[in-house]
């Protein structure tokens, strides 16, 4: 017998992912929160538990693909695409935007093949092997904080002497313990974060909007940028090159998913060590690391039993996954990215020629007074008190001429002490 229903589930859900995608700070976790209160009401009305949870995987894979947009255009980001702002944004203010959009949805479409490649022998390896994995969680953060202060060389400039580097490597390690101490305040002092209109708090809101979302905009203000025009250009990037980066952000995204705590951000940072090597590839494997994420949490949910993101809770919550189940999920997962990757262009497009028209200046200043609102709705005002330092912290990145990945240490060095 034909489900009527799932092709009407599926699409709303997809629809859901645009919205939570496109509105900053705004989750498919909050929309799951909201389904699972309404379920009794819903199955009243017909939906099965299966129905509700393709929803929630639905909107979870399309949110993937779209979430990038307010990223590249208005560097507002959330926990997932906190490190896209650094060369998307970059390269919007090179008239670039839609360029970036399209590198982002082929990291996170190709993504797909690469997880999908990676299903049967990650899920061996993590259900023979995953308590010994986890016993070493905190190591493998360890050597990648190391590694990431290692390989910063700062900017290259004639006449600096044979040693400097080690200079920039100094500067390094002091944003990365900088951040990562403000995030074992921020995590430690959770408990404060009283939402004014009774909203789940969410610290990780203004730590990352401040670091790389306000920081980037102050820095834009500053240098009195102007939005240029946004063009439709080609992506210039060798094939090889884009599938080296297309494989690593799916690799990335794929062993993230079974680790708890570790968001798909840390895994971003991996990828950077890895493969990529220019603005543009780096974006291709950012995005593959979130889109293979939430497909291997729904994996990681069947192999361990262990709901590994928002989504995965919420569907754990609704229905047991069996083989048959998780392999007609994955063939939604699979619809939802063919539709999501054909549809993000054509908004990255209007999304450009709309913001073309408006006065950049006046955008920042908006975006920053609505980063800031967020911060204080969401967390109350110690989450604001928050938002401005992780402001701070975000700035000395680029003042003192180093990657400002190192600040993920404000994810990083919290979960190195915890899994230590």
């Amino acid at each position: 017998m034909v489900d009527l229903l799932l092709p009407l589930c599926v699409a709303s859900g997809f629809l859901l992912g645009i919205i939570s995608g496109l509105t900053p700070g705004l989750h498919v976790n909050n929309f799951a929160a909201i389904l699972l209160a309404l379920s009794s009401a819903l199955m009243a009305a017909g939906l099965s538990p299966y129905h509700m949870a393709a929803i929630i995987l639905s909107a979870s894979i399309s949110q993937t693909f779209f979430d990038c947009i307010p990223a590249i255009f208005v560097g507002a980001p959330d926990s997932d695409t906190a490190l896209t702002v650094l060369p998307g944004h970059r390269l919007m203010l090179d008239g670039r935007g839609i360029e970036a959009v399209r590198l982002s949805a082929l990291g996170s479409a190709g993504s797909v093949l690469v997880a999908l490649a990676l299903v049967l022998p990650l899920s061996l390896a993590f259900s023979s092997y995953y308590e010994l994995v986890m016993k070493y969680v905190g190591v493998l953060l360890l050597a990648i904080a190391l590694l990431m202060v290692k390989t910063e060389e700062g900017p290259r400039i004639e006449g600096q002497g044979s040693l400097v580097h080690w200079k920039y490597k100094a500067l390094a390690a002091g944003l990365f313990l900088t951040s990562g101490l403000l995030g074992v305040f921020a995590f430690s002092r959770e408990d404060q974060l009283v939402s004014p209109l009774g909203l789940e708090p969410q610290v990780l809101l203004p730590l990352l909007s401040g670091i790389f979302g306000a920081s980037s905009l102050l820095l834009s203000l500053s240098g009195g940028a102007e939005l240029p025009e946004q063009r439709d250009t080609e992506i210039k990037v060798p094939s090889m090159d884009l599938a080296r980066s297309t494989f690593f952000g799916g690799l990335g995204g794929s062993v993230v998913a079974w680790i708890p705590g570790v968001s798909p951000s840390v895994a971003s940072l991996c990828t950077r060590l890895g493969a990529p090597t220019s603005a543009e590839e780096f974006l291709v494997s950012i995005s593959g690391v979130n889109t293979a994420n939430a497909l291997f949490s729904l994996v990681a949910l069947y192999v361990i039993g262990r709901p590994r993101s928002g989504a995965a809770a919420a569907i754990q919550e609704l229905m047991a996954l069996d083989q048959n189940i998780l392999v007609q999920m994955i063939m939604v997962i699979i619809a939802v990215a063919v539709a999501s990757y054909l549809c993000v262009i054509g908004t990255a497009r209007a999304t450009a020629k709309a913001i073309s028209r408006v006065n950049y200046r006046l955008l920042c200043y908006l975006v920053l007074a609505v980063l800031a609102a967020m911060s204080l709705l969401f967390c109350g005002w110690f989450g604001l008190f928050i938002f401005f330092l992780s402001t701070l912290v975000g700035l000395i990145a680029p003042v003192a001429g180093i990657q400002r990945t190192h600040a993920m240490g404000v994810l990083m060095l919290p979960l190195i002490l915890y899994y230590l």
